[in-house]
């Protein structure tokens, strides 16, 4: 697989159009390879990702999560925020990351996250069209609707707010607690996200939304495998694998 052919792909996957104006998606760390047979999908690339793509001999890492967000001085192995560019520019390893533009992209993250938990008739919501409103195929209490996106993603849940029966929700992968107004707004018993702050959850109480706060990883993780499959189909020749590393985070 080119290089070349790769990010045109994605441009199409996930056009940087859609990417918000903070964001930093795109070719992050080139690469002098002219062909690339294995690439490695991951969340985040971080320096146990790099290691990991360095041991299966990958010449490309893609992740949804970018390096490089704000501007560097000085690129370190000593330094975590450095240290995964510095590997993998020694290792020779491009790096290509898909983030908000694949968060709101047709077949990114929050339309996987809606189709994994029932959320049927979703539809992005203004102004930045990332988050989705939809229905659930069907309506329950707000227990159950815990238990579900706990069962779906494989997680426990931090919620918020009463009892209530919920029939529409807001989707929102990785840090969505402060879109509490836009499920309010879209008449949306419930806000599931993946991150939810303290002052979030006491004001989205407030504004009459639950919130179920499913972690960071875990509601965004979920695009990975169909991501891998879409470029497997465009790409049999080249061999792409999903990363093994997982969150940073666990419960004890």
């Amino acid at each position: 697989m080119l290089l070349s052919d790769f990010l045109r792909a994605m441009e199409s996957i996930a056009p940087e159009s859609l990417a918000m104006e903070y964001d930093n998606p795109g070719l992050i760390v080139g690469t002098k390879r002219e062909n690339i047979s294995r690439v490695l999908v991951a969340l985040d690339a971080s320096l146990a990702v790099v290691e990991e793509a360095k041991r299966l001999s990958c010449g490309l890492v893609v992740t949804h999560h970018p390096l490089l967000f704000h501007a560097v001085k000085k690129i370190t192995p000593t330094d975590p925020l450095t240290a995964p560019v510095w590997e993998l520019i020694r290792a020779d390893i491009a790096m290509f990351a898909a983030h908000t533009n694949l968060d709101s992209a047709e077949g990114g993250v929050n339309t996987v996250l809606c189709r994994a938990l029932g959320v049927v008739s979703e539809t992005p919501v203004p102004p930045d069209m990332i988050c989705r409103a939809g229905e659930l195929s069907e309506p329950c209490s707000f227990t159950e609707l815990c238990r579900r996106v706990e069962a779906a993603l494989g997680t426990r849940v931090r919620a918020a707010g009463p009892e209530r029966q919920v029939k529409r929700v807001l989707v929102c992968g990785g840090a969505g607690g402060s879109e509490y107004p836009l499920a309010a707004a879209n008449g949306a018993q419930a806000l599931i996200t993946g991150e939810c702050k303290h002052n979030e959850a006491i004001e989205a109480e407030a504004a009459g939304v639950n919130v179920i706060a499913a972690g960071h990883f875990e509601t965004e993780c979920i695009v990975l495998p169909p991501l891998a499959e879409r470029l497997r189909a465009l790409f049999p020749e080249t061999e792409f694998i999903l990363s093994r590393v997982g969150t940073p985070l666990r419960t004890l």
